[in-house]
């Protein structure tokens, strides 16, 4: 997960605390997101372009960005973006959000290839945020 806003540092840390906060699933079972958090003054501004341009070639195959929207929003929507190859079904590029109470679902998913990524960009409201499936 990469931090392209550096407006707020408690806004930051609150993000990537609630992406990675184990999620109660029922009974005594909880999951969570497994992220490497990047915190480099260098990633200010960074968009999706721009990080299609420093990933290069495959893999990794999607990332996870908190921009100024995720730290302003009350939601913190934060961006996913597919990385890996493009193909006319799935572009490279193809990016949704996802609120941080639903990251683990996401990023679980996606690293075991259980999922792929359109299965959750699909599932994204009107507005463009994963917010769970119904």
């Amino acid at each position: 997960m990469i931090r392209t806003d550096f407006s707020d540092d408690d806004a930051w840390r609150a993000v990537a605390v609630a992406a990675m906060a184990p999620i109660p699933q029922g009974g005594d079972v909880e999951f969570a997101a497994y992220l490497t958090c990047i915190d480099n003054s260098e990633n200010d501004g960074m968009t999706v372009e721009g990080l299609l341009e420093a990933i290069g070639e495959p893999p990794p195959y999607y990332a996870f960005l908190v921009d100024a929207e995720t730290v302003t929003n009350p939601e913190m929507p934060i961006v996913a973006v597919y990385t890996g190859p493009d193909y006319s079904e799935r572009p490279r590029g193809r990016a949704f959000r996802v609120i941080p109470s639903e990251m683990w679902s996401v990023e679980n998913n996606l690293s075991i290839a259980n999922m792929d990524f359109e299965s959750f960009a699909d599932s994204a409201d009107h507005d463009g945020i994963f917010r769970g499936f119904s």
